[in-house]
């Protein structure tokens, strides 16, 4: 993914939670309000894009609501920043980048998106448009790092 502008390198620089404490985490929440409660915390700790950085030429075609996609490789592990208009869509961000951020491409390319959003119990919860918007940011990321 090359855009005319990119945000600095150390932008990159952040650690999301792992995939794997993310589903122990949703896999205890009792219900969908509690799943959807930590969908919104996990996007308050995700860091915003600037506004400079806003650019229709980094937004995610296929969701309803603005969202950005950046890409950066380095060392052979690839690192995303992405940011969104809506909470519930940033949210969603952070369960794609703890399953994407800083891996390697074999392990991204490998990644199902429909399985992990089944496993965290997201499947049927979501409309329709944001399950589309969903595959959209997962697929942009998996396409990211395709050869």
């Amino acid at each position: 993914m090359t855009l005319p502008i990119m945000p600095a390198a150390t932008e990159f620089d952040y650690s999301v939670e792992e995939a794997s404490s993310l589903l122990a985490r949703f896999e205890q929440a009792p219900n969908w309000q509690e799943r959807y409660r930590q969908i919104m915390l996990l996007g308050k700790t995700l860091p915003s894009l600037a506004d400079e950085f806003r650019l229709e030429s980094a937004q995610v075609k296929g969701c309803e609501s603005d969202a950005w996609l950046y890409h950066l490789e380095r060392d052979a592990k690839h690192y995303f920043l992405a940011d969104s208009d809506a909470r519930i869509v940033k949210g969603l961000i952070g369960l794609l980048l703890s399953a994407c951020h800083g891996k390697q491409s074999d392990e991204i390319l490998a990644f199902d998106p429909s399985a992990y959003f089944k496993q965290l119990g997201l499947e049927g919860q979501l409309s329709p448009s944001r399950t589309n918007g969903l595959h959209a940011l997962a697929k942009a990321m998996i396409d990211a790092v395709k050869p």
